[in-house]
């Protein structure tokens, strides 16, 4: 039995940053995590030719915004560099290959404007929820009583307009349109700044890459941690609670009793461990109601980036699929070339029932189709879905469906007596990213100090009559 002032359950970028402020705040953490590893959705992947060169097989993008983040990492030695933007993009559109400079692709002007007035009522919509009470937003329920989907059939009379935004909606949530609420959607684009920031890449949520990859800031924060802090290959399975504190369990016969616990997993994961006594119904219930994305990550792997010869960016959009979005991955010296494709929301899905091989030929094949016949022949490939991983179950985030916030949505963040909840899903700037997840570790933290300050004093632990439950159970 390890006794500590706060158990972080999680070591993502919430978890380590919520056990760091406690840390600096003169209080004992210990960090519990499932995996053997730091990072949660963050790892990074080193490329089998090219020893030292890492591509992301998770999160891996900060735009100018993501102050948190950024700040973060040059506080933690870890530099950044722009995404690979110069020249013109690629759209497959209709049946064709178009190519475009800057944000805007050569389409039918009747669709450009129909695209602009519906993301214009989004935003103008967006600005009108509040990120920290969505369901106080005036409308809010009957914003929260349909879909993304259905919205995007009234609002826009163009069916190339609703390809555009549905294609938005995959590459933001790895999910379709009819899977979310508007509500949330809403929710997602203030927590940003605008529909935008979530998917630009110069000045946008895409704007710069991590030197080393982003596992680095991690694993930065994990080094930080004392020795003890921190306890790998343990899931957590119990948590029991009550007036004096917690005892968390977890795999492999660790037990840590503390004062306060910070629950650093996505919604729909912590309704996987057992509470005694069980959290209230109407927890639980938001719980059930908050399914992460789905999405596979794919790359191909190639001596060097010849689509740049081509005087193209290595970003492309499709209408066909299963494709939809790619960008040029080179590490930072542009050796080797690596392109990026994403398959979300029903292509992945699909994607998941799928072998190894069949996967791979339909991705690659999207690649030649956009940049040409040289894409069919990658000396590397490199696949992730997060779904499939049992302590993720999803990416990119959450997404809310319909009737969940106004109904569950205060259960988001409210503490169950001296537990606390953590997590890019549960941040009310940047939410679902890692700028997110920083802030939300950093609250969560905020509120546990602000417990124990309250409580009887520095440095009391939990008391017996908990150690003695934990003990009989």
């Amino acid at each position: 039995m390890r006794e500590t002032d706060v158990v972080v359950v999680g070591a993502g970028l919430a978890g380590l940053c919520a056990a760091r402020a406690v840390l600096a705040a003169g209080r004992d953490a210990v960090v519990v995590e499932a995996r053997d590893r730091v990072g949660g959705r963050l790892l990074n992947h080193e490329l089998a030719a090219h020893p030292g060169k890492v591509v992301e097989i998770g999160g891996q993008w900060a735009g100018p915004t993501q102050t948190a983040l950024l700040d973060l990492a040059r506080e933690l030695g870890v530099d950044t560099y722009p995404t690979y933007n110069e020249g013109e993009n690629v759209l497959e559109w209709r049946g064709g290959l178009k190519r475009y400079k800057g944000a805007i692709p050569r389409i039918n002007p009747a669709i450009l404007a129909d695209t602009l007035q519906a993301q214009k009522r989004l935003e103008r919509l967006a600005k009108t929820v509040p990120t920290g009470a969505p369901w106080t937003a005036p409308r809010a329920r009957e914003l929260d009583s349909m879909t993304f989907q259905t919205w995007l059939n009234r609002a826009c009379a163009t069916k190339g307009a609703r390809t555009l935004l549905e294609l938005g909606c995959q590459a933001v949530w790895a999910a379709e349109p009819a899977d979310v609420s508007l509500l949330h959607v809403l929710f997602y684009i203030n927590s940003a700044g605008s529909f935008d920031d979530l998917v630009g890449t110069e000045g946008g949520a895409q704007d710069r890459r991590f030197v080393g990859g982003s596992q680095r800031v991690a694993l930065r924060l994990a080094e930080e941690l004392p020795e003890g802090a921190l306890v790998l290959g343990a899931p957590v399975r119990r948590i029991e609670h009550g007036d004096d504190g917690v005892v968390v369990h977890a795999d492999g016969d660790v037990r840590v009793r503390a004062r306060r616990a910070i629950v650093a997993l996505p919604p729909a994961l912590t309704n996987r461990i057992i509470y005694a006594p069980p959290v209230p119904g109407y927890r639980d219930q938001l719980t059930q109601r908050t399914p992460q994305g789905t999405v596979w990550k794919c790359m191909a792997v190639y001596d060097r980036p010849f689509w740049r010869d081509q005087g193209l960016t290595g970003q492309a959009t499709s209408d066909r699929g299963p494709v939809r979005v790619t960008f040029d991955n080179s590490p930072p010296d542009g050796t080797p070339g690596v392109l990026l494709g994403f398959l979300e929301g029903d292509f992945a899905r699909r994607a998941g029932r799928q072998d190894a091989g069949q996967r791979r030929a339909e991705v690659v094949d999207c690649f030649a189709r956009f940049f040409g016949e040289a894409a069919h022949t990658p000396t590397e490939y490199v696949e992730q879905s997060w779904a499939e991983e049992e302590f993720t179950r999803g990416c990119y985030g959450c997404g809310m469906t319909t009737g969940a916030w106004t109904s569950f949505g205060e259960a988001l963040r409210a503490p169950i007596g001296p537990i606390s909840w953590a997590g890019a899903e549960v941040a009310t700037t940047w939410s679902g990213y890692m700028d997110g997840a920083i802030r939300s570790g950093r609250e969560a933290a905020a509120e546990a100090l602000a417990a124990l300050q309250a409580s009887s004093g520095p440095g009391s632990t939990v008391t017996a009559g908990l150690g003695r439950r934990s003990s009989a159970s």
